[in-house]
């Protein structure tokens, strides 16, 4: 144990973990629920579908680095992958050596990404067109769910506007027509030159980042993480072209003036939000 490392006895670390398992819980209570009946739901269950994580990885529990857990080594905890015996009787700790040496390059590629966005100026005119270039001149579309303008309408409002996305991950999806209409022809390779903290989506990626880095995160910040992009991912579904109505969502029509201005006024919340996160994860990313 180092010296700037913390000791938890048993009781401590246990109702620690039995708190993230309840809140893990809650937060995927409704979708477990819908799984187990054969039903989904195309917003609430895009961050367990896209991102392909299992409810059962939030609910595991990290300490986090510099933090030894007493008596952990009666307990299934000790045969986890990045973990080691402590110093301390019968604990463990997570092995951050371990963990560099075998994923070490998607630490540095994390780091990388997270520095380039939190060291940049937000962007607030994309409007959320992202998802209406997604299905531009396209009748075949990824979503059965109905375009609320129809197709003509929505081809208009992609006609009336510069496309500015500035993710890959959304940019890769754009139909073939719209491609040429975006500012920039983003490509993996440049992710790290184009993304900003005003993205919706560089904001979600948080928990994608949170799932990777594993134990190196405590579990409160990969669930908050967690509840910022399910956040996010909300208002992404009511800025589209499609008509969610029907699941509880109200559209913000970005084709109009005071739809523009709710989106932005959302969009730079998330900012703030997203931002906090990302300066947590760099943080851990510094230990």
């Amino acid at each position: 144990m180092t010296a700037t490392a913390t000791l938890l006895a048993v009781d401590d670390w246990q109702s620690t973990e039995a708190r993230h398992h309840e809140r893990a819980d809650a937060l995927t209570a409704a979708h477990r629920a819908r799984a187990s009946r054969g039903e989904k739901h195309p917003i609430d269950d895009f961050l367990f579908t896209y991102y392909s994580y299992k409810p059962a990885v939030m609910r595991r529990w990290h300490p986090g680095v510099g933090v030894e857990l007493a008596g952990a080594q009666d307990f299934p905890r000790a045969q986890w992958r990045w973990y080691r015996p402590g110093t301390a009787d019968r604990s463990v700790v997570f092995d951050l050596e371990v963990f560099r040496e075998e994923r070490g390059l998607m630490a540095d590629q994390a780091r990388r990404v997270l520095t380039a966005i939190a060291g940049r100026s937000a962007g607030f005119g994309c409007f959320g067109l992202h998802e209406w270039a997604m299905v531009y001149r396209q009748s075949d579309r990824r979503h059965d769910v109905p375009l609320r303008l129809g197709q003509d309408g929505t081809d208009a409002v992609v006609d009336a506007h510069e496309l500015r996305c500035t993710h890959f991950d959304a940019f890769r999806f754009f139909t073939d027509d719209a491609v040429p209409r975006n500012r920039q022809l983003l490509s993996r390779e440049s992710q790290v030159a184009f993304e900003q903290p005003g993205c919706l989506h560089a904001g979600m990626d948080l928990y994608k980042w949170a799932v990777k880095l594993g134990p190196l995160v405590p579990g409160n910040l990969l669930l908050d993480a967690f509840e910022l992009a399910r956040d996010i991912r909300q208002l992404d579904m009511e800025a589209s072209p499609y008509d969610l109505r029907s699941w509880g969502a109200e559209p913000v029509p970005i084709e109009t003036v005071d739809g523009k201005a709710e989106y932005v006024r959302r969009q730079r919340g998330f900012t703030e939000r997203s931002m906090a996160v990302r300066q947590r994860l760099l943080a851990v990313l510094e230990m």
